[in-house]
């Protein structure tokens, strides 16, 4: 169980690192955003730039998150801290939503427009497009390399950064041509593609939250049934503890044999259950039958 451990830590370690690198590029991409916005006189862009401070803010409370749910079980949290990490999934989530919500309603409401601005302007919001562009890839590269649920919330919420940014640019960029409804009609369909990437991250953390099962009962019981033994299990459960899954049971054993005996009948199922189903936690009960 030790090098599972270490391996868990060096990943913790490693979301960590993501999340300081994105962060430090989500304050580049706030500066850059604000010059254009002060520039231009967008207010188009300057909301776009007070969305950026919220990235940052988002990156700030991800990596203070991960950090408590790795840490070790303690009194008050005697299953660990894991579920922090699926909690930060559904605050993405609900701040996807709200910005899906509010894309909606700017775009419908929209009444000032925006002026072109200086040449740089274009090119400097197009470096911006890149940069999240690249964060969101690299982002959501290591989320499936360290299968962390927080990781691949963040680089949808870049995605939807980038989808945001483009409405900005069409509707900065059309709207001084006097096509206003063009602006509109983009910034409707990407809050809708905000939302529906809002959905997914919602069906994602919400079965973790309320304990949903991680693995099929008849799984478990077929696996347990397998180890010699082993007479019957009564009781199978598991849920998931974020990216990890925890599986206790009720199993009996001959009632002729020795206490040693059966914990090693215990151990055997603890055993083939992490091998099968790749579980960090088994509580095994064994009961004796006549």
């Amino acid at each position: 169980m030790r090098g599972g451990q270490v391996d868990g830590e060096q990943r913790d370690r490693q979301v960590r690192r993501v999340i300081i690198i994105e962060g430090l590029a989500n304050v580049a991409v706030l500066a850059l955003k604000l010059a254009v916005g002060i520039s231009t006189g967008s207010f188009a862009v300057l909301g776009d730039a007070i969305h950026s401070l919220g990235d940052v803010a988002n990156n700030a409370v991800a990596w203070f998150v991960v950090r408590v749910s790795a840490s070790p079980p303690d009194r008050h949290h005697p299953y660990g801290h894991r579920k922090f990490e699926t909690l930060a999934v559904f605050v993405l989530a609900t701040l996807l939503t709200v910005l899906g919500i509010e894309l909606a309603l700017g775009a419908v409401r929209r009444e000032v427009q925006p002026t072109a601005g200086d040449r740089w302007a274009l090119p400097v919001m197009f470096v911006v497009l890149l940069v999240n562009v690249s964060l969101a890839t690299w982002e959501g590269a290591w989320a499936r390399r360290l299968k962390s649920d927080i990781l691949s919330a963040d680089a949808r919420h870049t995605l939807a950064d980038v989808l945001t940014t483009v409405v900005v640019i069409v509707g900065w960029q059309v709207s001084a041509r006097g096509y206003p409804w063009i602006d509109t009609a983009c910034a409707l369909a990407v809050a809708l593609f905000v939302l529906s990437l809002a959905f997914g991250l919602f069906r994602r953390a919400i079965p973790v939250l309320v304990d949903r099962i991680a693995v099929e009962p008849e799984s478990i019981i077929d696996a347990a049934r397998a180890v010699p033994g082993v007479r019957r299990v009564k009781t199978a459960r598991s849920r998931s503890k974020g990216a990890s899954i925890a599986i206790d049971m009720v199993v009996t054993v001959d009632a002729g044999i020795s206490t040693a005996a059966a914990h090693a009948i215990a151990d055997d199922i603890e055993e083939t259950l992490r091998a099968r189903f790749a579980i960090e936690d088994a509580t095994i009960h064994v009961e004796p039958e006549l």
